[in-house]
């Protein structure tokens, strides 16, 4: 597709992602939900991203052109924008974020009525309408048919009691003391709220957003300065988030970051420990460490593999009847609780599994040790079809022979080839990711 990625909508602001494709976008959408429209009612959030005045404004534009009445939250978490949609009724929702890039990027996410994201086959569907001229036309609003727009300002308060609903109620946070790295992002409103109001003792980093410091060295991109503030504060726990708080960092309390496979690996086993794993199975994508597979396996749980991606991990956990998942990356699907990744869900969780334990962090939150694997990132010019690259088949035929598993793909949404190798042999795999590294920098940079 020439719009969708595999995160929505994503590009640099007013080069790829301008208030037109935002207005024409959100026209297409709205015409595609018409089909099924019950309330006509659209929710639209954003991040804190400066471009998101102008993104929003053109959405609501479009929305309204075709007779959808929008209703406006502001700065909001991805996951409230999925919980959101659903309980306030709406027909869709909409989150205007560009998730964990720097703030000149934006993007555009769908919900459908449910809260879940949208699949592929319906991307392409509106995609399809963007690109259909006549389409755009005919369907414009005329009178009073025209759609309206207001904003609302007390749902805050319907996704913050949904969150602490997460935490069983005879648990308290009394006595403990949390950092939180917010990442001048979504979160900067909600997320202490919501661990002040548990009791916990809460200190916030990050937390001034101004349009452009979102990400910008801080929360789960830059995890590095909450464990040395966690260390400073004698903390028992601190957490960072992403721009919209759909993905968490967990550092203990000597400051060391958890590693997400074995985040996943810990809350399956609390999960199952409750009688809260259903179907006794995990999904997690092909980035995660075999070490993961290995360890639920002497734990009796199943783990499902999935592409990238956490509207994959959710679909097969749909389809598998399963109700936990998640990626290395720090995307944690609760579905009990959550449509998406949701970073303060699985907080709740992580200090629940501590407390439970009655031990320090640091010393529940390393249930096993990962088999050496190294991912790498490279900028490129050209997103050659991988095949097609002379001398391909031979150096993915020389992983096989070395038992290294690999995962080599491009960015949905950036100018990256992203290399996952995984061995046994950290020196050898160090070797070949270097050999690779050369091979494709000549290849795809020429």
């Amino acid at each position: 597709m020439e719009l969708f990625g595999t995160d929505g909508v994503r590009g640099m602001a007013g080069i790829k992602l301008t208030a037109e494709v935002a207005m024409r976008l959100a026209m297409a959408a709205g015409i595609y939900f018409r089909r099924t429209s019950i309330t006509n009612k659209i929710l639209v959030g954003k991040d804190t991203r400066k471009s998101g005045y102008m993104i929003e404004s053109a959405i609501i534009s479009g929305l309204t052109a075709v007779g959808f009445d929008v209703r406006q939250i502001g700065p909001m978490p991805t996951p409230a924008i999925a919980f959101l949609t659903e309980d306030l009724r709406c027909d869709a929702g909409i989150m205007i974020s560009a998730s964990h890039n720097e703030y000149q990027d934006n993007g555009i996410k769908f919900f459908d009525k449910r809260g879940n994201k949208l699949n592929e086959n319906i991307e392409a569907e509106i995609e399809k309408i963007y690109f259909d001229d006549e389409m755009i036309r005919t369907n414009q609003a005329t009178h009073m048919n025209i759609g309206q727009s207001r904003r609302i300002d007390d749902v805050i308060g319907r996704y913050i009691v949904h969150i602490k609903n997460s935490l069983p109620k005879s648990m308290t946070l009394h006595g403990l003391r949390v950092v939180l790295d917010v990442a001048n992002g979504a979160a900067y409103k909600v997320a202490p709220i919501v661990f002040t109001e548990l009791g916990a003792d809460v200190m916030t980093m990050n937390d001034t957003p101004d349009g452009r410091n979102i990400n910008e060295g801080c929360g789960a991109l830059h995890p590095g300065r909450l464990g040395a503030e966690v260390r400073r504060l004698r903390a028992d726990i601190g957490f960072a988030f992403d721009g919209d708080a759909d993905r968490i960092v967990v550092v203990d309390d000597k400051g060391q970051i958890i590693d997400g496979d074995k985040l996943l690996g810990l809350l399956a086993v609390h999960l199952k420990q409750q009688d809260q794993l259903t179907n006794n199975g995990v999904v997690a994508t092909v980035m995660s460490n075999q070490a993961l597979e290995d360890f639920l396996t002497t734990e009796n749980i199943k783990l499902y593999r999935c592409k990238v991606g956490d509207k994959h991990v959710l679909e097969v956990m749909q389809k598998e009847g399963l109700n936990f998942g998640g990626e290395q990356s720090g995307h944690v699907i609760l579905s009990d609780y959550a449509k998406t990744g949701d970073a303060l869900a699985a907080a709740l969780q992580v200090v629940a599994y501590v407390l439970k334990r009655g031990k320090k962090a640091h010393e529940v939150l390393n249930p096993f040790e990962n088999y050496p694997q190294i991912l790498e990132n490279i900028k490129i010019k050209n997103k050659i079809p991988l095949k097609d690259i002379k001398g391909y088949d031979e150096i993915v035929k020389s992983l096989e022979n070395y038992n290294i598993r690999f995962l080599i793909r491009y960015s949905g949404t950036e100018n990256l080839l992203r290399i996952l190798l995984e061995g046994k042999e950290s020196v050898l795999v160090r070797k070949k990711m270097d050999e690779l590294l050369e091979f494709f920098g000549n290849n795809l940079n020429a």
